[in-house]
């Protein structure tokens, strides 16, 4: 859990939050509600790189195309078993 600190504390000994946030997330609060988080700027870089894969869409509005190439992906060998659910007929 993040540490959380005061604005002024912060502001005051920004050289030792600098060191805390290389090891975990330092909440900095302001009038009693956090403000935001100092983190490293490696946290920060993987945020961000993790915030660029991501990326979502309706089902709906797949392609006839990409809906049959996904129904005829199968997963490794070793979940035959998997496998064989994914072709039983669906029970509606």
């Amino acid at each position: 859990m993040a540490e959380t600190v005061p604005a002024a504390e912060f502001t005051r000994n920004f050289g030792r939050y600098k060191l805390q946030a290389q090891h975990q997330a330092v909440a900095v609060s302001s009038h009693g509600t956090i403000a935001g988080y100092f983190v490293s700027a490696r946290e920060y870089e993987e945020l961000q790189r993790l915030k660029g894969m991501r990326r979502s869409f309706a089902t709906v509005d797949l392609s006839e195309e990409k809906i049959a190439a996904i129904a005829a992906t199968r997963m490794d060998p070793e979940h035959d078993h998997l496998n064989k659910l994914l072709d039983e007929p669906q029970r509606k």
